[in-house]
């Protein structure tokens, strides 16, 4: 074998044999790297378990914020809710009391009217030729009883004279009765004529709010003096709306607690109560008190009973519901919060409050009604305790929260 083919031979090997010791040295090259890892991963597991407990307490969230408020003290007096239904004072149907043609009518269907606003209008033709003939109905009464008056005097004369008899006096007399009444009857029947053509007119009996008209201008309209029953015809409604009646049912209980805090209605002055609208805003008004029935009904046992209440802007209207508070004691301190502060509870109503080590706790608490916006406390809160008004979902009982000093305010 030459020296070339030594050389060549060598070579191959070397090239055969240098896989190897390459994958000797990356093997080697990984398991440094797997070591040197591992320990710093011991390291650094070292150092996160062994770090100091205010270093992990640093990383934890904030309490929640909540805001607090203590309850709103006010002085109220123990009330009874009831519900009431409101009611015109004075409420009429508008029928004619003479027929013919309507041929004017002077409203627009719902405005308010006052007293004495002409309303419809019905032909009073006829009726001023009636007025006219029992004006001369009259005169002729008046001449027939100038002629009785003197066929008497002059059978007195001849009487008084001896030239005539008693019997021609006594007719005489009966002649001058009868034509006196005449002239009675005939002024009657001017009155009545005058107040047939005055009902032509028909004008409002009260301030109120009236309704649409029933009947259109040229129908002819059925009158009278018997009312519906007469078979007249219906022209419109009109009700009185300042003031109104809220008008409600008492219980033999409620009444009997009313009558030991307030004594008879004539003792004094009616009591003012609360009344609340049943809309949006609650809104609230005042009334009073001032009539209960003589008599509770058998059937229900129950008392009816009456507020009256000022309406000058008319917002109140006949047939709408209402709630109502009456006064059944003295007024004493009361606590007052936002009803959307209050949960319900499975079996009862509670708050949440804040402790001094800024806790949450749950108070079960017995409620009242709403006044000026804000749910009554009868029992389960201390003035001094300070009640989460706002922030409610974010506070659980037991957890640590920020408390945020809040107001709490009245709705009037």
């Amino acid at each position: 074998m030459t020296i070339q083919q030594e050389a060549l031979t060598g070579t191959q090997r070397g090239a055969i044999e240098d896989p190897a010791r390459t994958r000797g040295r990356r093997s080697r090259t990984g398991s440094a790297i797997f070591i040197f890892l591992l320990i710093a991963g011991g390291g650094a597991a070292y150092h996160f378990l062994n770090q100091p407990p205010q270093a992990a307490a640093n990383s934890a969230p904030p309490p929640p914020s909540v805001m607090v408020s203590r309850p709103l003290e006010k002085t109220l007096a123990p009330t009874v809710g009831f519900l009431g239904q409101l009611s015109a004072v004075n409420s009429v149907e508008i029928r004619a009391q003479v027929s013919g043609y309507l041929t004017e009518y002077h409203f627009t269907d719902g405005q308010k009217v006052h007293k004495g606003d002409l309303l419809f209008v019905i032909d009073p033709r006829p009726y001023q030729i009636q007025y006219e003939q029992a004006k001369a109905g009259l005169r002729t009464a008046e001449a027939q009883l100038d002629l009785a008056n003197q066929e008497f005097w002059r059978a007195r004369e001849l009487k008084q004279r001896n030239f005539g008899s008693g019997q021609n006096v006594d007719q005489r007399t009966q002649q001058q009765r009868g034509a006196e009444a005449a002239v009675d009857q005939a002024r009657a029947a001017i009155r009545t004529a005058e107040l047939n053509l005055e009902f032509t007119h028909i004008t409002a009996p009260f301030n109120g709010k009236i309704s649409a008209r029933r009947v259109s201008v040229g129908s002819l309209v059925n009158g009278g003096s018997n009312g519906a029953s007469g078979g007249t015809n219906l022209l419109t409604t009109l009700v009185s709306l300042d003031p109104i009646y809220l008008d409600f049912e008492m219980s033999e209980n409620d009444y009997r607690t009313y009558m030991r805090a307030h004594g008879k209605p004539t003792d004094k002055e009616a009591p003012l109560i609360d009344i609340i609208l049943d809309d949006e805003a609650g809104t609230a008004i005042q009334g009073r008190l001032d009539f209960l029935d003589n008599a509770v009904e058998r059937s229900s046992g129950t008392l009816r009973a009456r507020a009256t209440i000022a309406n000058p802007d008319f917002a109140l209207t006949p047939g709408q519901f209402a709630r109502l508070r009456v006064p059944i004691g003295a007024p004493r301190p009361t606590l007052l919060v936002p009803p959307e502060a209050v949960a319900a509870d499975q079996s009862h109503e509670i708050v949440m409050v804040v402790d001094k080590d800024n806790k949450v706790v749950p108070k079960p608490i017995r409620t009242g009604p709403l006044v000026d916006g804000l749910r009554v406390v009868k029992e389960g809160l201390s003035p001094d305790d300070r009640v989460i008004i706002k922030g409610l979902m974010r506070a659980r009982p037991g957890a640590t929260v920020t408390p945020e000093q809040g107001t709490i305010t009245a709705k009037l």
